[in-house]
């Protein structure tokens, strides 16, 4: 995990917009201007764009305003936008007469500025609206610990920003604050806190700490959220850190503490997506022929679906549905409770055994050879999965799970993972497996995934560890 949190307040989707009007506006330039252009022209002013935007937004950057926490007041962010600008611009006409020969270069680098300057404009007054329309799904389910009123100066400053949360209610701090029939908005309080994050899948918490003496108080429910992997975030200025990694920022003249165990960096978290959405269109792209024979045999080999769907438990006990090819028969499910004296995973929690009876012929093929898990790359695309995760666990087997386990969810789950290359089918102790998931999850980075998954391949091209 990168520790230094640096791109936790980046706003990268309106960097990448940024980028993507400039690229726009370059490209109706040259269909404007195609048949005054030659191929050297087209390079040299390729060349001159890109150091355009490379000024432009680093300038941009600079003046933070691709950071989430700056206040958006137009006069503000249109004079920093514009310093941005007129920088790359100096830059881009300083470099005009080398790109090329043309008696039209300069002509057409003013209409391209002119353009591109009226552009960002335009986007300055529509962003906030278009972020948060494109970001609404995306957002963490966040509840706020306390009375409603105490934030109302916050939620003014946060509205101000480009912070994006999607709201799910308020937490008393106490028992006696709490009367759901009074207030609906109120979801429940501290006392009964673990049991909030599970039923409403939260992702985030925000604690209001306005005294110092509350310390020793917010620190056991600090500690409960750390141990679950729910983010919180202490609007003060003092606190003691143990478990969890600490990211200081402030909204309006709050100072804000995160404590957290799962990244909070943007570009390596929207790389991993981008990952993940290509990397399973060419895994369905390249299995389609292996997918498709295996469905026939599956079909002829025993009654009952060829896809074998399940409700799985995903990132903070989200419920997806997980699709697998069937590989045992369709009483399966059943028959599980007359064999769980048979179960090889201690504790009960996870349920695993070697020549499970359960399993068709076709079954132990495709187990073996981790075939059955290729549907898998569905999910992936649709972004209920990853690539590399923890293992997608069950309903039941998450109903079992103590405080720290639930940590083990405060990610995707993922088509492979450390418990799949370390071991797999011959850890027999939930604990252990517990670890491999957590050590994966503080440790994130995106060249911890790219190692994983050369494992992966080298694993499954033995296949010795699957049943």
């Amino acid at each position: 995990m990168n520790r230094t949190n640096s791109g936790a307040n980046t706003n990268t989707v309106q960097m990448l917009l940024d980028i993507l009007i400039v690229l726009i506006t370059f490209g109706i330039d040259l269909i404007i201007y195609s048949k005054r252009l030659g191929p050297e022209d087209v390079l040299g002013f390729t060349v001159l764009v890109f150091v355009f935007t490379l000024i432009f937004i680093l300038g941009n950057k600079v003046a933070y305003l691709y950071n989430v926490t700056l206040f958006f007041y137009l006069d503000r962010v249109h004079r920093k936008l514009t310093w941005s600008f007129i920088g790359a611009a100096v830059a881009g006409l300083m470099l005009v007469n080398y790109v090329s020969d043309a008696v039209i270069k300069l002509e057409f680098f003013l209409i391209f500025l002119v353009a591109v300057y009226v552009a960002m404009c335009i986007k300055m007054f529509l962003h906030l609206p278009f972020l948060r329309a494109i970001q609404k799904n995306m957002s963490p389910r966040t509840a706020f610990v306390g009375k409603k009123g105490e934030y109302n100066k916050f939620k003014y400053f946060m509205e101000k920003t480009s912070i994006m949360i999607s709201e799910v209610g308020y937490i008393a701090r106490s028992k006696d604050d709490y009367d759901a029939a009074e207030d609906g908005e109120y979801i429940g309080h501290l006392e009964n806190l673990e049991e909030v994050i599970r039923i409403h899948n939260l992702d985030q918490i925000y604690i209001m700490q306005k005294k110092e003496h509350e310390h020793a108080f917010a620190q056991q429910y600090v500690d409960l959220c750390v141990s679950m992997g729910v983010t919180v975030r202490l609007i003060v200025d003092f606190y003691k850190r143990r478990r969890a990694y600490s990211y200081v920022s402030t909204i309006g003249t709050y100072p804000v503490i995160a404590y957290h165990t799962i990244t909070l960096n943007t570009y390596p978290q929207v790389i991993k997506r981008i990952v993940d959405f290509f990397g399973s269109l060419v895994g369905i792209i390249l299995t389609s022929p292996i997918m498709l024979v295996t469905a026939i045999a599956i079909k002829l080999d025993s009654p009952g679906p060829v896809l074998f769907k399940q409700p799985r438990v995903g990132k903070n006990g989200r419920i997806f549905k997980i699709y697998k090819f069937r590989s045992m028969y369709i009483d399966a499910e059943e028959r599980k409770k007359e064999l769980m004296a048979q179960n090889e995973i201690e504790g009960n929690i996870m349920f695993k055994m070697k020549d499970d009876p359960r399993i068709t012929k076709v079954g132990k093929i495709i187990r073996k050879l981790s075939i059955d898990e290729l549907p898998q790359f569905f999910n992936i695309l649709f972004g209920t999965m990853s690539l590399v995760g923890t293992r997608p666990p069950t309903l039941d087997e998450v109903e079992k799970y103590n405080m720290t386990q639930w940590r083990r969810i405060s990610i995707k789950p993922g088509l492979t993972g450390m418990w799949q290359v370390n071991g797999r089918s011959k850890v027999k102790n939930f604990d252990e497996i517990v670890e491999m998931d957590v050590e994966y999850i503080d440790n994130w980075s995106l060249w911890l995934d790219f190692k994983i998954l050369v494992k992966t391949v080298i694993v499954l091209l033995k296949h010795d560890d699957a049943y």
